[in-house]
């Protein structure tokens, strides 16, 4: 699993984070998670293989908001109660 944690300058209010959410979500079908916030000025999502970046760049950029950055981490799949699986 990939968490994709992007950085984007614009969004005031949870409308803007409900966009950012869409345009995500429309972009990558398969994305899990997907959670944008107005005050970190950030959207974090997680796929299960690797994020396209200028196909993410334009989606956010499409919706009329700043893509700043992006950051992809490997991280393991938990199962109930936190543990591995």
């Amino acid at each position: 699993m990939i968490k994709t944690t992007v950085q984007i300058d614009g969004m005031t209010c949870g409308m803007c984070e409900a966009h950012v959410n869409d345009a995500i979500r429309k972009v990558f079908p398969d994305a899990k998670k997907v959670a944008a916030s107005h005050v970190k000025k950030e959207a974090t999502f997680v796929t299960e293989g690797e994020v396209d970046e200028d196909k993410l760049k334009s989606a956010i950029e499409e919706t009329g908001y700043t893509f700043v950055s992006v950051n992809s981490e490997t991280v393991e799949k938990k199962g109930l109660f936190g543990f591995k699986k």
